[in-house]
């Protein structure tokens, strides 16, 4: 049988200290402030997906325009999950979501989109869905065993971005390219 670096009874009676902190504990290795930071960066990031892929769903046009509106709007619900599950994770850690529209756009890795073309539309959200790859990438490697929960929050993230960067891609491979305004 393993044995433990800490005896039980002394996990027991740290448990029992500073309880208000829910699950941070001692054995909590990352910086908190900077953590919480981050997550609301990416919460801004993730909220203004959902606002561009529901403009590029509502707006888009043209003979190509259904089967990449439905796509916009299955990515706008997805990133929706993404902002809800990094709040809940900010509260987990003690922190407050920043929700507040004055700063979203400051705080977000990602850009919002005007595009009224079909081909610029995919274009601009295949570029913020790398940007989040990049950024989230980044964040998991930077979280490393410091926080392996909020690491793998990242991770889960990180995937469904790839995911939808291909999509986008794909979408712009069976669009003509003179079709994005048709």
């Amino acid at each position: 049988m393993a044995e433990f670096l800490t005896d039980i009874e002394t996990l027991r009676s740290r448990a029992r200290l500073e309880m208000e902190k829910g699950p941070v504990t001692d054995a909590y290795g990352a910086d908190l402030d900077r953590v919480l930071q981050v997550l609301n960066e990416a919460l801004a990031t993730e909220l203004v997906c959902v606002l561009r892929y529901k403009r590029h769903y509502y707006t888009a046009s043209g003979l190509y325009s259904e089967p990449v509106a439905a796509e916009f709007l299955e990515h706008a619900g997805e990133e929706q999950e993404h902002a809800d599950k990094l709040a809940k994770r900010i509260v987990q850690l003690g922190g407050e979501p920043d929700f507040n529209p004055d700063t979203l756009t400051k705080r977000s890795h990602a850009q919002y989109d005007e595009s009224l073309n079909l081909i610029d539309m995919i274009k601009e959200d295949l570029v913020a869905e790398r940007v989040a790859i990049a950024s989230y990438t980044e964040i998991a490697k930077w979280l490393g065993d410091g926080d392996p929960t909020t690491r793998r929050v990242f991770e889960d993230l990180l995937a469904q971005e790839e995911e939808h960067a291909d999509d986008l891609r794909g979408l712009l491979e069976r669009i003509p390219q003179d079709q994005g305004g048709l």
